[in-house]
């Protein structure tokens, strides 16, 4: 499979990258609200610089979550909506293993726990081992204490900022996100075990399914303050 697709508008960051044999095309660039707007005219140049159109295209690769709801949802309902136009299966790739390998490219870390910040007084994470390939426990959400990095692992991904402090110390810790540089590099083990779905199969991976504090709880936390 060489005629790739990716991107992630899980956390801060836009992410996207196009791979078309031995030529790789990334961009960067600011994500949230913004998302939404540029994610498809930013697809349409990297394409168009790769020679590339959608229909052209061997899969489309997506950060499934977790991550922003809001950002979740992009992702899901753009690659969903190129699928179903391009006639292209896609590839929904967790944003856990995405960090994971970021820290195995940029820092060589072969056994990784990945966190990335849910807001809320909150981190998602996940323990990634490498071997012959990536060994993945579920991911889950949990307060930043409850992190649990065993004695020769590396910590990485993008909760330090916020959690620093309450996350447990650990022999390395990585600042990365996950990119769609690293989806594209994961790709190829999860086509080849088969990990594409139709466009209509395609679901975001939430983890959490409350996103806000009630009036109510809202009216606990400052009372208690």
């Amino acid at each position: 499979m060489a005629r790739l697709l990716a991107f992630d508008t899980s956390t801060e960051a836009l992410s996207i990258a196009v791979r078309h044999g031995d030529l790789l095309l990334e961009h960067s660039g600011t994500g949230g609200a913004q998302s939404s707007a540029s994610l498809i005219p930013l697809i349409q140049q990297l394409l168009g610089a790769a020679g590339l159109s959608l229909r052209e295209l061997d899969a489309i690769a997506f950060g499934r979550g977790p991550g922003s709801f809001t950002g979740l949802r992009t992702a899901c309902s753009v690659a969903q909506g190129l699928g179903y136009g391009a006639g292209v299966r896609l590839l929904p790739i967790d944003t856990l293993h995405a960090v994971a390998e970021e820290a195995h490219d940029r820092f060589g870390a072969t056994r990784v726990v990945a966190v990335l910040d849910a807001r809320m007084d909150q981190v998602y994470a996940a323990s990634y081992d490498f071997g012959v390939e990536w060994v993945a426990s579920e991911a889950e959400l949990m307060a930043p204490e409850g992190v649990v990095v065993p004695e020769g692992w590396a910590l990485a991904g993008n909760a330090f900022a916020a959690y620093g402090e309450r996350l447990p110390r650990a022999v390395a810790r990585h600042e990365v996100l996950p990119t769609a540089a690293a989806m594209l590099r994961l790709a190829p083990a999860l086509l080849a075990a088969g990990r594409t779905v139709a466009p209509a199969e395609a679901w975001p991976l939430y983890v959490r399914d409350k996103v806000a504090q009630t009036t109510e709880e809202r009216a606990a936390l400052k009372g208690a303050a």
